[in-house]
């Protein structure tokens, strides 16, 4: 299917969904977004993907299928706090969780190196990715960074500079929205202000609302934000919605949400104010809670003046932290049921270097379409 006849359908089909509450501004800048670049069309394009991986990937789809986040890539992992208020790195982006085969998660993560970095050698991210993997398969674990990891929780640990602009990012789109003309706003349908004012934690003040435009997969989806005072300062919430994974689009697999699922996993330490409620995700945010952006400036954790910078995708593309997502993937995956035999079986009936060849494949065929749309949509 062409790529354009590709984003109008899936436009149609989040209509379909979400009727009147599609955000329709959105779906614009997502093209816009599309159309700048191969990395951020993967992250915006899972639906894309979907309908694509048989054609460069096809002997990855008789893996052994689970419960697996499918739109996975080098910028949905982050950190959050448990409920006993330890910090947790890891993935933090559930909305096409979907049961897929299990390779197809660890191909579209590798997938998105070599897109972040057209530098990158396919096989010194395969090599890392496989190992932390099959780490994560024999001991799979939560990655709690208030003890152990301590090199993984000095490249997280908010900086001064970085808490400032949370706040001043918040600041700027509040201004925006009440710039705008009243019937020119995005409209607050009640599910959302309902699962807003739910997620407040008692006591708090009557918050402000106000929709923020953030992300790429889910633009298009209303994307709210509540702030209260609570206690002293600031509390804030965000309310998006939610809608089946791209992956159930002309399967025969459920139509169901697993966004909880997924992650509340066994071998997870669950966000507890993350919840999914009558198709609206609800989550806290907050400028402790940190991801490394592929194109953002991180200080060297060696470097105590934070004086020596390097970009995110340099971070995100060393080996101890790849070998870091192929262990959270695992635990992710061995989440429910007890898959791990089976995953294992697989993994050693397959070629050497079939991560890094399947991913090779996947990057130039998504470089390939990001370039007809971007030609298509500009002209």
């Amino acid at each position: 299917m062409d790529i354009i006849v590709s984003t109008k359908a899936y436009e149609d089909f989040l209509r379909e969904e979400l009727g009147t509450e599609v955000v329709e501004e959105a779906l614009v800048e997502k093209r816009v977004r599309m159309a700048a670049g191969a990395f951020p069309f993967l992250r915006a394009t899972y639906w894309r993907w979907t309908e694509q991986v048989a054609a460069f990937a096809p002997a990855l789809l008789d893996a052994p299928a689970l419960l697996a986040v499918g739109d996975i890539h080098l910028e949905n992992f982050g950190t959050w706090r448990d409920a006993e208020g330890r910090l947790i790195w890891g993935v933090n982006d559930y909305d096409e969780a979907a049961a897929m085969p299990y390779t197809l998660d660890l191909l579209r993560l590798a997938t998105s190196g070599l897109l972040a970095d057209p530098d990158a050698d396919a096989r010194e991210i395969a090599r890392p990715l496989l190992a932390g993997y099959a780490a994560g398969l024999e001991k799979p674990r939560p990655a709690v960074l208030d003890r152990e990891l301590d090199w993984l929780r000095a490249l997280v640990v908010v900086p001064e500079s970085q808490r400032a602009e949370f706040w001043a990012k918040l600041r700027k789109k509040r201004k925006k929205f009440q710039a705008r003309e009243e019937g020119e706003r995005p409209f607050l349908w009640p599910r959302y202000r309902e699962a807003l004012l739910a997620a407040l934690p008692r006591g708090a003040e009557p918050p402000e609302m106000w929709y923020r435009s953030a992300g790429l997969g889910s633009l298009g989806r209303p994307r709210w934000v509540a702030r209260a005072q609570w206690c002293g300062d600031w509390v804030i919430r965000e309310a998006k919605g939610v809608v089946p994974s791209a992956w159930s689009r002309g399967r025969r697999v459920g139509r169901a949400i697993r966004c909880m699922e997924i992650a509340t996993g066994r071998y997870r330490a669950p966000d507890p104010w993350y919840r999914v409620v009558d198709g609206v995700a609800v989550r806290r945010l907050s400028p402790n809670n940190h991801k490394i952006g592929t194109d953002k400036l991180v200080a060297h954790p060696d470097d105590e003046e934070g004086e020596e910078m390097r970009l995110g995708r340099e971070v995100l593309l060393q080996p101890t932290m790849l070998e870091a997502m192929g262990r959270e993937l695992a635990a992710i995956h061995l989440g429910q049921g007890d898959p791990a035999a089976a995953i294992a079986a697989d993994l050693s009936t397959r070629p050497r270097a079939w991560l890094a060849e399947a991913a090779s494949a996947a990057a130039e065929a998504t470089t390939l379409d990001q370039k007809r749309f971007a030609k298509a949509w500009g002209g």
